[in-house]
């Protein structure tokens, strides 16, 4: 087997327990400013984790779309990961802005939202994004890309002309309330720094894991 002996040094700059501020959501959002500003390549991406209905975990790259209470993003109701927080409603994600030697990991809920929060950002989306929602049956197989490149022309001409595209009725949002948040910072030799929030019955209690 191929050893991969490539280290790096993460640097000395501590995270303090007293740099962090109460609400671990605010916390976020002060990181997320921090990735936007470093410049990060879409500091809005991560790798969201789901159950499927046999128990198996599943991964893959989604966007961030909001933050209010929790985490928004949205999909295809009927998709892979549709199907999976219909079976288990837990998640974690991951958000891995590396150049910067920072990681944030989440774990919670995921719940739909409201029809009219999902119809609200789809008005929002770029029309071709809109057409897409229609034109692709997201994690069923077809036979190839010219199959799929003359399903979205169908739908493209389906929604021609100046009027809106509406919201497909199986396309929608997701907002994952988060029990868990955990702030890495990493540091030199590997003793990497590691801060907790945990939710608890009256708010966020906070804790240092050893790396």
């Amino acid at each position: 087997m191929d050893s991969l002996s490539r280290h790096e040094d993460y640097g000395s700059d501590p995270l303090r327990e007293s740099d962090m501020v109460a609400d671990p959501l605010a916390q976020f959002r002060d990181w997320l400013k921090d990735a936007e500003d470093f410049p990060i390549y879409e500091p809005n991406a991560f790798v969201l984790g789901t159950i499927t209905d046999k128990g198996t975990p599943t991964a893959r790259t989604v966007l961030l779309k909001g933050l209010d209470d929790g985490f928004l993003f949205s999909t295809n109701y009927l998709s892979r990961k549709g199907n999976a927080l219909d079976a288990d409603d837990h998640v974690t994600a991951v958000f891995g802005w590396y150049a910067m030697h920072r990681q944030v990991i989440i774990e919670g809920t995921a719940a739909k939202v409201s029809p009219d929060e999902s119809s609200e950002y789809f008005a929002s989306r770029p029309r071709g994004s809109q057409v897409a929602a229609w034109a692709s049956e997201q994690s069923r197989p077809i036979e190839s890309r010219d199959a799929l490149e003359q399903q979205f022309a169908d739908a493209d001409d389906r929604f021609a002309g100046d009027g809106d595209v509406p919201r497909p009725p199986h396309w929608g949002g997701y907002r994952i309330v988060p029990t868990r948040l955990e702030f890495w910072k990493g540091r030199s030799n590997r003793m990497h720094d590691r801060i907790v929030y945990l939710r608890t019955s009256d708010g966020w209690s906070v804790e240092r894991l050893q790396p």
